[in-house]
């Protein structure tokens, strides 16, 4: 049964603006660390020796490690409460991080990958969850706009950690586990304003990607889509003829749309059906998708084109949490955000190794074909669900 959010206040207090604030704050922190932490985790095996296969195992671990936590996040911010579990999580990322370092044995990497990005992926769940259920109604799509602006930003410049104490030894591992700790003060700040499960969600975990299928959806989306175009949009402008450095640029171009273009999206979700704002972002990302083919001649082109499309496919993930926090509430909500996340590890998991696959067997057009694929056969599913329950999740 769909549960209408109603705990909001219709105005924005002072006390939910700090704690607001305050998991804004922490989760941004997080993603600054995090975004350093991958490549410099991934640079110190490759000085080790590992081989590439062993290091994309091993990565692939994080996916895992989220796959695993999310079912624990509703759960142990019942028992513990939210602001507890959260700080709780936060120590552990941040004591674990330095280890990866002192850990010579490779094998050991793999109990600290779970251990790391478990940890972080509670982080998330719990202050997703603190923001969308404190945010007043009326301007949720808005302020959920602003926390994935604000966090984007954060993860766009966790590697000018790596750029200011380079990359060789324990110094950038200390440095950026100090930031996940540090993420700890502004939750303090908020620990009393945080928000309260009391008692348990209607459904399982398993039951909201049922009950909500278009929002925790649009999470598996969202994460396959960008994560391959994180990954595989450089090797996409190489087989298109760029040089190496403008191949490069076209991660820049769709990261500065994804920045850019989330107020706007939220505020227009705000004034707007979300179902069909949803149908709108993936069916003009999937038309996007195909026009990189024609528009890949062009850099200028393709440039504007990933901007826009960067935007468009980030904003899905803006509008499915806003999505969640109009229909639930309380434990309800915790565990279809926990859903969301879940869905979230699915698409990194498996958006990357398919568009490569369709990149090494199609070629450049791989690339576009399979992301018009995804979103496409999301549009589908949307417009199926809304003739059957109308503006349902």
């Amino acid at each position: 049964m769909v549960q209408t959010s109603d705990t909001a206040a219709p105005t924005l207090s002072r006390d939910q603006l700090r704690g607001i604030i305050a998991a804004i704050a922490a989760i941004t922190a997080v993603g600054l660390s995090l975004s350093a932490s991958l490549p410099l985790l991934t640079l110190t095996l490759e000085a080790r020796g590992i081989s590439a296969t062993w290091i994309g195992i091993n990565t692939a671990f994080s996916g895992v490690a989220a796959i695993i936590s999310t079912p624990t996040a509703p759960y142990l911010a019942r028992k513990l409460g939210t602001p507890q579990t959260l700080i709780l999580s936060l120590l552990i990322a941040g004591f674990t991080l330095p280890l990866f370092f002192l850990a010579e044995n490779f094998w050991i990497w793999f109990p600290l990958r779970l251990m790391f990005n478990g940890a972080t992926t509670i982080a998330f769940i719990l202050s997703e969850f603190w923001i969308n259920s404190q945010v007043p109604p009326k301007h949720r799509g808005l302020f959920l706009g602003a926390y994935t602006t604000v966090l984007s930003v954060g993860v766009a410049s966790g590697p000018l950690i790596l750029v200011a104490v380079g990359t060789v030894g324990i110094t950038p591992f200390l440095l950026a586990g100090s930031c996940i700790m540090l993420a700890t003060l502004p939750v303090m700040i908020g620990l009393n304003v945080a928000p309260k499960i009391q008692g348990q969600a209607t459904s399982n975990l398993l039951g909201f990607l049922w009950m909500a299928p278009i929002a925790t959806l649009a999470g598996f989306v969202c994460a396959a889509v960008e994560q391959s175009s994180i990954s595989l949009l450089p090797l996409f402008g190489l087989q298109t003829g760029l040089t190496p450095e403008r191949a490069t640029l076209l991660v820049s171009a769709m990261a500065a749309g994804n920045i850019l273009l989330q107020i706007p999206l939220g505020a227009l979700a705000d004034r707007m059906s979300l179902r069909l704002l949803m149908i709108f972002c993936g069916a003009l990302g999937c038309v996007g998708a195909l026009l990189m083919i024609p528009l890949s001649g062009s850099f200028t082109a393709i440039l504007i084109l990933l901007f826009v499309w960067g935007g468009l496919v980030a904003g899905l993930y803006t509008i499915g949490l806003t999505h969640l926090g109009t229909h639930y509430t309380g434990a309800n909500l915790a565990s279809a955000n926990a859903a969301f996340a879940l869905m979230y590890a699915m698409g990194q998991l498996t958006g990357p190794a398919a568009t490569g696959v369709a990149l090494s067997e199609l070629g450049s057009n791989g690339l576009p074909l399979i992301f018009a694929g995804i979103l496409g056969v999301y549009v589908i599913i949307c417009l199926i669900r809304r003739t059957r329950v109308g503006a349902g999740p």
